[in-house]
């Protein structure tokens, strides 16, 4: 069966972006690999997380997840097929150091020399991440981010890293997503490793921000070529309604949400507001700590997903807001994705800009063998038609990549919600692209013709 796309409308997106523009897929391990316990992989934060009852909504885990490294091949051919220029993945820190510090594992090692070299022999350029949330066990049992030593077992993990892969990756991510790991792991423990304490998820996010800032200055150190950046899941907020109280909780709201982790990155200082509005619970700062966390950025990656509404009674209602949602229940507004860059334009300096992660879940429609995703397809279109927006307003994007290239493990959500633009049938493992694969490829197509 052909896919069939208007090339008008393919043509006239793809006019909008420039010809050094990065295009491409993410993942994260511990939502792909599986290989749990093989190889001597060492036991993260959530393979522990997951043997807790009723942590993950379906009582499933990461063991097998889409098994990619038993099937790397296959995969890195998909990623092929599409046409994209980037691929961004992250390491399993326990998969390469067991224990978050001393020993390395050469066979763990040996699985991202062998996927950075598939990428490079597929003209692909391979974007490193190396903390998607999976923290040593190892670690966590000795207070985890919450303990300012780990900063310093992070700053080794990268070294170890650079020297292993040296420059062969375009690009490395300290982080992906403080905030998450922080609030969600730390604050509300819905995510591992399951903590409930405001005061440590502050601590966290402080010694996530040190840990990243002390990373790059040590990679530079060493000669590392690759852009060196931070991932933030960020969203546009809005008040709810226009009424005094809502507007406030609208800007409290982006002081927790953005500007707790965007101003000490790109000003060197936490938001006065926010540091006020937290009382008892700021982290302990030591001197020369705010200087490292605004060390010079590469770039910075922005995960987004939908748009933030401030409610100060809470009242807001997502299934009455008269947009559609995703199967997450999170709005589809991408007007929210141009709003939050041209804010973040017009309130920092920014370093080059990818979209680093952006996609929907969706209850995918299989027909003869064929998965007609086409809520997806048109999430995706509208999304990047909302970057081009925000480039022609001059905020320096340089990149957009789509979340996910496969169905994997939605953390708590367990396998019910599927992200993936490529099918995975559990059960077989079979990939099968989906409709908005294939737009996405005829999309590249036609802005790869453009450059020639």
């Amino acid at each position: 069966m052909s896919h069939e796309f208007s090339t008008s409308s393919l043509l006239d997106l793809a006019r909008r972006f420039p010809p050094d523009f990065v295009w491409g897929v993410a993942t994260s391990a511990f939502q792909i690999e599986g290989a749990a316990q093989e190889d001597g992989k060492g036991e993260s934060i959530w393979d522990r997380f997951c043997r807790q009852p009723g942590a993950i909504a379906d009582g499933s885990n990461g063991d097998v997840a889409c098994d990619h490294v038993h099937r790397l091949e296959e995969d890195l051919d998909l990623i092929a097929a599409l046409g994209v220029s980037a691929y961004r993945f992250s390491v399993s820190w326990p998969r390469v150091q067991p224990l978050g510090s001393g020993a390395w594992n050469p066979k763990g090692l040996a699985f991202y020399d062998r996927l950075v070299d598939g990428l490079i022999q597929r003209g692909i350029k391979p974007t490193m991440t190396l903390n998607h949330w999976d923290l040593p066990q190892a670690l966590q049992d000795q207070g985890g981010w919450a303990n300012r030593d780990t900063v310093a077992h992070f700053v080794e993990y990268a070294l170890g890293m650079h020297r292993w892969l040296g420059n062969r990756v375009a690009a490395i991510t300290t982080h992906n997503e403080p905030w998450v790991i922080a609030v969600l792991g730390h604050e509300q423990g819905i995510f591992a490793p399951g903590l409930k304490s405001r005061a440590t998820a502050m601590q966290v996010t402080h010694h996530l921000l040190l840990s990243h800032g002390l990373a790059l200055q040590a990679l530079r150190a060493e000669g590392c070529r690759a852009d060196l950046g931070i991932v933030l899941n960020l969203s546009h907020t809005y008040p709810a309604t226009d009424t005094p109280e809502d507007r406030a909780q609208a800007v409290l709201d982006d002081g927790c949400l953005l500007r707790w982790y965007v101003d000490p990155l790109l000003r060197g200082s936490y938001p006065e507001d926010i540091w006020a509005h937290l009382g008892a619970d700021v982290p302990q700062v030591q001197a020369g700590d705010m200087a490292a966390i605004a060390t010079p950025l590469d770039f910075l990656g922005i995960n987004n997903y939908s748009r933030h509404m401030a409610s100060a009674d809470k009242s807001f209602d997502v299934k009455k807001s008269g947009l559609p949602l995703t199967e997450m229940g999170w709005e589809i507004y991408p007007q929210g994705l141009s709003d939050l860059l041209l804010r973040l334009h017009k309130d920092y300096v920014l370093p080059p800009t990818f979209i680093t992660e952006n996609g929907g879940a969706f209850a995918d429609e299989m027909r003869q063998g064929e998965i007609h995703d086409v809520d997806r397809q048109r999430y995706i279109a509208e999304h990047i038609a909302a970057v081009a927006a925000a480039l022609q307003q001059g905020v320096p994007m340089a990149g957009y990549m789509v979340w996910s290239l496969l169905d994997n493990f939605e953390w708590a959500s367990g396998y019910a919600k599927r992200f993936g633009i490529v099918h995975v049938d559990y059960s077989s493992q079979k990939r099968t692209p989906k409709l908005s694969a294939h737009w996405y490829r005829a999309f590249l197509s036609q802005w790869r013709a453009l450059q020639t």
